[in-house]
């Protein structure tokens, strides 16, 4: 029987063909995400075990000034020169190093900062004896060792075109200042590696910047030949206090290591996700296409059975077919795979992330898991056809046409999907009702009932809904739009098997489109009703704005208000609050605040604003007094002045920088925001910019960037997941040129006929043409009614994170989608609706 099983994969090569491609690009997603996750993930481990070779110990700081909290030698930024020098006269130990880092950026040739801001680094230059420092190969100059020098990463420096000798503009949280370059080198640093710049630093002058003159953040140690790693561990932990952390060199590595396992895991999973529903929808179009060649077989299938073969025979036949296609698919869409992966490697250096060197990682289970997934979702997709297989009687030689569904096998169908669509309806209307995380799961699970109960009702549903647009297809195409819709529910389970896969495909992504859109406006209504400020000042890196940026932006002439929004917390009834330190007066013109009780002027005076929320969960209320203690330990009571509707873009309790002030050595301003005289301009931006010293690492955002930059994460997010969704709306694709070819195959003597009554090529044509499309329609409205039904859902247990939101459903991408899908229906005929018109009349009525 199997060498029956590989006759038959040889004689129907072509009509297995599409087959194989779902098969194969479900197994190249697959694969090639193992694979890529594999290579990415082996090469940071690598670079990561490479940083840390030499490291003995590693020692790591925490600044205290500011958290009431003290160790040994009470209040400390990091670790002082005294203690280094204590850790480098430890037993065993070779060389000391200790490290500052922070913010430092350099700009393009037109002023525009090289990186992304968080990938932006500066740091200090530590040489040892011999005068280099270990962690940098200089390729061109030297390391600064004077206050005006600076050294930069060679990928940088091209980037920008600096030469060493030039004088170099460097922006940090501070004003921007011009250095000589002294030197250009080469790094393994994550930073660069991402994209972004590292500036290296005399160390005097990184720690003034960074840190405090004498102080480290970070320390590492060498040791001598023969010395233990462990012991120099022990020794270290009594000399640092309880302000800094110290482990050894591996363990630090071996905890990177775990921590890029664990990012890369999670890659890991959402790629083989999105490879999940690819193969999901491949199942479909696998069983359609055995289904209907075990229907074109019968007469053969019969003479088996006539000649002695059993049911289980015929069955093992088909499902050897079906192993042997998914053999074949596997090892093709697994070398597919490979350069999937060799392809994402190199698309990420292309997008500017600079890939570790390492190689190509092809993991056991990364073949394992591509055979195994092709063939056992191939077998799992012909395990039906290959028991209607089995079913099909000896007496079926005697005639071509094959017993058609019981009636009692098409009740028990429906009965089964409508149980399932109806359970599947209640959990998530009941996990809509349970909001949050518990009713987000709710929803997926009713999702995957709903999901099955309308795949296995489709064959049911076809009929009434294809005949709503039949008596259109007849007065617009004539004759061939008639046939066109008979043909499409000719055969109801093909038919709903064909129109499952885009079905689900466009669940996920009119779902997807619904949420997006309804977030994306409700972000967009909460930043122009919350905002009346023309400018948003901020650092690229996302750290804190100097002090300095405030002075300086005061002076710019047609500024009529601005405010700091000093980041900070309060204790306040024995828990810390966050707080935003503001400058009372400018406030009010730079934000709207709704439904006031109070009075906000009370901020001059004092007194501090709280939500609306927070007033209510703690029961307070204009006038009432609370106790508050401030972040260098110091407490005062102090009046509750005014109660506001809660803005997102304030913390839920709102006080004057000057009462903050006192209590903090230096204030941390990630924000800035500026209202000017006649609305935002061209001309009051450059003047914006030109009064901060043209610094390219600090961003000015109108309100419409604003809203574009929130929109932007959402518009960004949802064209990953369509990328990602776009190889299961291929299979789907592929599926119904599947179906379409085959059908026109079987149907040969029929489309002979009425070529031979009068029908030309031309409306053969338009009949297959108009059927795929019917087809194709049918599953596109079938999932975008699904996809709007579950965004209603995961909208309900969303809305009160989210303020103003409010379901909107977008027609006019929905309409997209229904176009797309006739589009793809009339692409996806072409092939056969050539084939079909250019059948021999003669010939195809002599076909059985």
């Amino acid at each position: 029987m199997f060498r029956t099983a590989l006759r038959t994969v040889l004689a129907h090569k072509a009509r297995l063909l599409m087959t194989v491609l779902a098969v194969m690009l479900g197994v190249a997603f697959v694969s090639g995400t193992l694979v890529f996750t594999d290579t990415i993930g082996n090469a940071f481990r690598g670079q990561s075990a490479k940083s840390f070779k030499d490291v003995a110990v590693a020692v790591t700081s925490h600044d205290n000034r500011d958290n009431g909290e003290k160790d040994e030698g009470g209040k400390s930024p990091g670790l002082s020169r005294e203690t280094v020098e204590k850790l480098g006269a430890v037993d065993g130990v070779a060389s000391v190093t200790g490290r500052v880092s922070g913010f430092a950026g350099v700009a393009y040739a037109d002023g525009k900062l090289i990186g992304n801001g968080w990938s932006n680094t500066g740091s200090n230059f530590a040489p040892g004896a011999n005068g280099e420092d270990a962690a940098y190969t200089f390729t061109d100059g030297s390391g600064p060792t004077r206050d005006d020098r600076i050294a930069l990463d060679k990928s940088s420096a091209d980037k920008g075109g600096y030469q060493v000798g030039e004088r170099v503009r460097v922006a940090t949280n501070g004003p921007v200042k011009e250095y000589t370059l002294s030197g250009v080198f080469t790094t393994e640093d994550g930073a660069v590696n991402a994209g972004g710049s590292l500036v290296l630093f005399d160390t005097a002058v990184a720690q003034k910047l960074y840190l405090e003159p004498g102080y480290f953040m970070d320390v590492t140690l060498t040791a001598a030949p023969g010395a233990s790693d462990h012991a120099i561990l022990t020794e270290v932990k009594g000399l640092i206090g309880e302000n800094a952390e110290a482990q050894t060199g591996k363990q630090l590595a071996d905890r990177q290591a775990a921590d890029i396992e664990s990012s890369v895991s999670s890659l890991n999973q959402m790629l083989l996700a999105f490879a999940a529903i690819a193969l999901f929808v491949g199942v479909f179009l696998i069983s359609n296409t055995f289904t209907m060649l075990v229907a074109q077989r019968t007469r053969e299938l019969a003479l088996l059975r006539a000649v002695g073969a059993s049911r289980r025979q015929v069955k093992r036949s088909v499902l050897a077919e079906a192993a042997v296609v998914g053999a074949i698919a596997s090892a093709v869409g697994f070398l597919l795979g490979l350069g999937l992966a060799i392809g994402l490697r190199s698309a990420m250096g292309a997008f500017g992330a600079k890939m570790p060197a390492g190689p190509l990682v092809i993991s056991p289970t990364a073949v394992g898991a591509a055979f195994a997934v092709g063939v056992l979702i191939t077998l799992v997709a012909a395990w039906l056809p290959a028991r209607r297989a089995a079913k099909i009687p000896p007496v079926a030689a005697m005639s071509s046409v094959h017993a058609v569904a019981t009636t009692r096998s098409l009740v028990v169908r429906n009965s089964i999907g409508a149980v399932l669509t109806l359970l599947g309806a209640v959990v998530i209307v009941a996990g809509a009702s349970a909001g949050a995380d518990d009713g987000r799961l709710l929803i997926g699970a009713g999702a995957f009932l709903t999901m099955i109960g309308v795949i296995v009702l489709i064959p049911l549903l076809s009929r009434p809904v294809i005949a709503l647009v039949r008596p259109a297809l007849l007065r617009v195409f004539g004759v061939a739009g008639k046939l066109a819709g008979q043909n499409a529910v000719r055969n109801p389970r093909r038919t709903g098997a064909t129109a499952s896969a885009l079905a689900i495909g466009l669940t996920l992504v009119t779902g997807l489109t619904v949420i997006g859109v309804t977030v994306g406006q409700a972000v967009d209504r909460m930043t122009t009703d919350n905002i009346k400020a023309d400018y948003l000042v901020t650092m690229a890196s996302g750290g804190p704005l100097d002090e300095s940026a405030l002075t300086a932006l005061e002076k710019v002439s047609g500024v009529s208000a601005l405010s700091a929004q000093q980041a900070t917390s309060l204790k306040i009834k024995g828990e810390y609050r966050s707080a935003s330190a503001v400058t009372p007066g400018d406030i009010e013109k730079l934000f709207a605040f709704k439904d006031v009780s109070g009075s906000l002027g009370t901020l001059a005076q004092g007194a501090i604003a709280v939500a609306d929320k927070t007033a209510e969960s703690n029961g307070w209320k204009p006038g009432d007094t609370v106790e508050v203690t401030y972040n260098d330990g110091e407490s005062a009571r102090l009046r509750i002045g005014a109660v506001y509707a809660g803005n997102e873009f304030l913390s839920p309790v709102v006080i004057s920088r000057d009462l903050i002030s006192p209590h903090e050595a230096k204030p941390y301003i990630p924000e800035v925001w500026v209202a000017v005289d006649g609305g935002a301009t061209s001309a009051h931006e450059r003047a914006l910019v030109d009064a901060l010293g043209n610094n390219p690492g600090i961003t000015f955002m109108d309100r419409q960037d604003i809203r574009n930059t929130y929109g932007g994460f959402i518009n960004t997010a949802l064209n990953i997941m369509y990328g990602l969704l776009a190889m299961a709306l291929i299979i789907a694709v592929l599926g119904v040129v599947n179906t379409l070819a085959m059908s026109v195959f079987e149907r040969q003597q029929e489309i002979g006929m009425l070529r031979a009554i009068g029908l030309d090529r031309a409306k053969v044509k338009r009949m297959i043409r108009l059927e795929a499309v019917v087809i194709s329609v049918f599953g596109a409205v079938i999932g975008v009614v699904l996809g709007s039904f579950l965004a209603w859902a995961i909208g309900e247990t969303l809305k009160d994170s989210i303020p103003g939101y409010a379901l909107v459903v977008p027609w006019d991408r929905i309409g997209i989608f229904l176009a797309l899908a006739g589009v793809v229906g009339v692409l996806a005929a072409l092939w056969p609706a050539r084939s079909a018109a250019r059948l021999d009349m003669l010939t195809a009525i002599k076909t059985e």
